[in-house]
This record gives C-alpha cells, sequence and structure tokens, in this order.
C-alpha cells in the first residue's frame, strides 16, 4: 500500500462504526467512510467534542451539522496550501490520502526541469488542484481539465494562497474525454498525465459519466497524448470494482505497449494516529520510466 504519511496539518485520528474522525488543522471532524466496517469503541475525546459532524440520510445524502467551524480556513502540505469548506456529499476540497501521488509525481517532474527541460502536464477530473499544484510547484506546465467551474475557481483559490498565481497553468472547465479527442486532433503531447474519475457524474453540458463504461476508452485516448519521452501516467480509483488489478491491466494495455516502462498499482491509505492500521482510501495505478 502507498501511504500518505507526510502531513502535520491532517490526521486521522479514530475510525470506528462507518465513520472517521479528522484533524484538519485546528478542527475535528466526523464523517462517514464506507470502508469502515468495523465496530471497535469509540474511545477518543474527539467522537463526542467535534467541530463537524456529517451524518448520512438513509433517504441518501446527508446533513452538516457544526459546533464552532468556519466556513473556510486553511492547511498545509508541504509548500502548498489549502482553502477548505465543508460542503453536500460530505467533502471539503481535498483528499488527503492524494498527497503520497503529489510527492510521486514531484519526484519526477523536478530532476528533470532542473536538466532545463519542459515538462508539461495534463490533469483530468482535477477537482481543486492538488494534482494541479503539486506540479506546478515542481515547475511542471499544467492543463488543469474539470467540468465544474465552481471547482475550477476553488483550484485557483488553492493557487493563490499557494503563491502559485503566476504558474504556468491553463485552467479549463471542459469535458475531459471531449478535451483529450481534441487534443489529440490538435496534435498537443504531454510528458505527464494525471487522471482522478469520479465514479458518477455529469460534464458542463449534461454528459454522463459512468467510470465502468467510460474509463478505458478514457485510458486509451489520453495515452496517445503521452510525448515521445515522457516521464508517467496515474490513474486514481475509488470505485471497489476498479481494484490494483484491473489498473495494472489497463495501463498495461494501453501506455506500455506504446512506450514500455513500468506499470503498477496500488492501495493508497492515511495511517491512523497512535497505531500501526492504515485506512483505505481506494486505489492509485501508474506508469513511469
Amino acid at each position: 500500500m502507498w501511504i500518505a504519511d507526510g502531513w502535520k496539518d491532517y490526521k486521522v485520528l479514530d475510525t470506528a462504526n462507518g465513520e472517521k474522525l479528522e484533524r484538519w488543522g485546528d478542527y475535528t471532524l466526523v464523517r462517514p467512510d464506507p470502508q469502515v466496517i468495523w465496530t471497535t469503541p469509540k474511545n477518543h475525546k474527539g467522537w463526542k467534542h467535534n467541530n463537524g459532524h456529517y451524518h448520512r440520510s438513509s433517504k441518501g445524502g446527508g446533513d452538516w451539522e457544526f459546533n464552532n467551524l468556519p466556513e473556510e480556513w486553511q492547511i498545509s502540505y508541504k509548500e502548498l496550501n489549502f482553502r477548505l469548506k465543508p460542503f453536500k456529499f460530505k467533502h471539503t476540497g481535498i483528499f488527503p490520502e492524494q498527497a503520497v501521488n503529489w510527492d510521486w509525481c514531484q519526484s519526477l517532474i523536478r530532476p528533470e526541469v532542473e536538466k532545463g527541460r519542459e515538462i508539461r502536464v495534463l490533469n483530468l477530473f482535477a477537482y481543486t488542484g492538488g494534482a494541479t499544484l503539486a506540479a506546478a510547484s515542481a515547475g511542471a506546465r499544467v492543463t488543469h481539465v474539470d467540468a465544474s467551474k465552481g471547482m475550477v475557481a476553488w483550484a485557483k483559490e488553492n493557487a493563490a494562497v499557494s503563491n502559485l498565481s503566476d504558474a504556468p497553468v491553463r485552467w479549463l472547465v471542459d469535458d475531459c474525454m471531449k478535451f483529450v479527442e481534441r487534443e489529440l486532433r490538435r496534435g498537443n503531447t504531454y510528458e505527464g498525465i494525471i487522471m482522478d474519475p469520479p465514479s458518477y457524474g455529469r460534464g458542463p453540458k449534461g454528459e454522463i459519466w459512468k467510470i465502468e463504461d467510460s474509463v478505458y476508452s478514457l485510458i486509451v485516448q489520453a495515452s496517445k497524448l503521452l510525448s515521445d519521452d515522457p516521464l508517467f501516467f496515474l490513474i486514481n480509483s475509488y470505485t471497489t470494482g476498479l481494484q490494483p488489478g484491473v489498473l495494472t491491466h489497463m495501463i498495461k494495455t494501453t501506455v506500455v505497449p506504446r512506450h514500455g516502462g513500468v506499470a503498477q498499482a496500488q492501495e493508497i491509505g492515511l495511517p491512523i494516529e497512535n497505531t500501526d492500521l492504515v485506512l483505505p482510501c481506494g486505489a492509485s495505478g501508474r506508469w513511469s520510466k
């Protein structure tokens, strides 16, 4: 498992009975987590004294219960800063487990940039920009694509508080598959490609996305956008049906035949404080030379 253990401003404090207790900077939140099927005792004091608790509804969705939680606050991961705000569907604005992939991408980008090479990175389903900012701070030129205008605006805010407003980032509101197809026609290429597709979603014009139906064809097309000397290809999955072996298979049948290199996939996770346990948070598939 690849573990995001470099955080100082974020911690998983405890997990039990379908929920996780987290510290986000100065505030503690309780949120549901489908992976937490164990019924261990809730001994941590944060379970009773927290700043926000997302209660899932039996009818779907849910509601927040707040206790002295600001509408927005900020946390940091190394040189990156993020503005957080709890919103519907229990999210806060970042997926902290992805930090393990941010570090990996930076480790590949920085040495090449230091040699004077221009590294172009495409970030699809880019959300609030965690991977975009990681790549940009390592010196890459990034194309950030997301179907939500609000998420792209939020990503720009994160760039501003990370002192990356002037970084070479193209911020685009677009359907990811359609953008990839247009890039192919234009003949554009990238040294790195990141994709973080949702299980289900809609494009800016109502296009329906279901990961099981669409992800392989997207990988096929996106892999054609890699340059003749690419660095990496990364895909994330939060869908239980897309296990690491499935991600490895898709990369080995798309990227590897074109570029060689190594394909691997693992679960990703977050350490649980004061234990030797890890909270599973999906899976990532990686390719590099």
